[in-house]
């Protein structure tokens, strides 16, 4: 049985998601592009061992989420869905958890709706307001032409093999994006890429950790995640032996990182 047993109607997609219900405060679980809910498995036991409400979903047009024949997949739609989900469980304010897309998403939500938020924890995404090297704007533009390059019998391989660490780790991940059709995959990735638009002056309105995977080589996470952590005044929690997917190459330790960095002051205090 699928551990996402509700659905909720949206324009142009349907929803899967799981609330987890209890007293605790919510914590929401959003999974990176390409992924979905399963890369979490580890993570919504452990917070819920802690006496958290967990909420999961897939995000449109991901696992077991739908996407209606000609719609497409967009940062805007899919930021009104995280809305429109929080609102159906009535929860007003609630931690977010992002990693890569999810990490990206959460950024932009808790930057337009801080109010409904009480503190984000990012996994392995870019830094949505950081500064960009020429560089790394040239790979920004570039990276979805260079993706539609590559033969859609060999991304899913390509993606995982950069994307995790151990031989399990990459299975998993490969057999995740094998599921999703190419042409949804590089709406996916456009949007991530939409949502990084550097504004030196931004800081973040609601508590912020910070976690990567030591051996994480996607985009410029590793090196934007640092000079974040020393903006923003956070630590970074660094992840031995894992890669982007940290969730599946280091699932315990991940855990660890996550319970760690609810348990700071200012986190408790933004979830009273």
């Amino acid at each position: 049985m699928s551990a996402l047993d509700r659905r909720l109607d949206r324009p142009g997609a349907v929803i899967a998601f799981a609330d987890g219900g209890g007293d605790g405060h919510p914590v929401l679980l959003l999974h990176g592009a390409g992924m979905d809910h399963t890369m979490f498995d580890a993570q919504a036991e452990a917070l819920t061992a802690a006496g958290l409400r967990v909420l999961r979903a897939d995000l449109r047009g991901h696992g077991e989420s739908s996407l209606d024949e000609g719609a497409r997949f967009s940062a805007d739609a899919a930021l009104g869905d995280i809305a429109a989900l929080l609102a159906e469980r009535r929860i007003d304010r609630a931690v977010i958890v992002g990693h890569s897309l999810g990490g990206n998403l959460a950024q932009a939500y808790a930057a337009a709706q801080p109010d409904r938020v009480s503190g984000v924890i990012v996994m392995d995404a870019s830094w949505n307001a950081g500064p960009l090297s020429s560089v790394e704007r040239l790979a920004l533009r570039l990276a979805a032409p260079m993706l539609a390059l590559v033969p859609s019998r060999r991304l899913p391989g390509m993606m995982a093999r950069a994307s995790a660490v151990w031989a399990s780790a990459i299975a998993r991940t490969e057999e995740t994006f094998a599921r999703m059709p190419k042409p949804v995959f590089l709406d996916v990735w456009r949007a991530t890429v939409s949502l990084v638009a550097p504004e030196p002056a931004y800081r973040s309105p609601v508590p912020l950790g910070l976690i990567r995977g030591a051996e994480d080589r996607t985009g410029n996470i590793a090196v934007a995640m640092p000079r974040w952590a020393d903006v923003e005044g956070v630590a970074e929690y660094v992840i031995p032996d894992a890669g982007h997917v940290v969730t599946w190459d280091a699932p315990d330790e991940t855990s660890a990182a996550l319970l760690g960095i609810l348990a700071e002051d200012r986190f408790v205090a933004a979830m009273r």
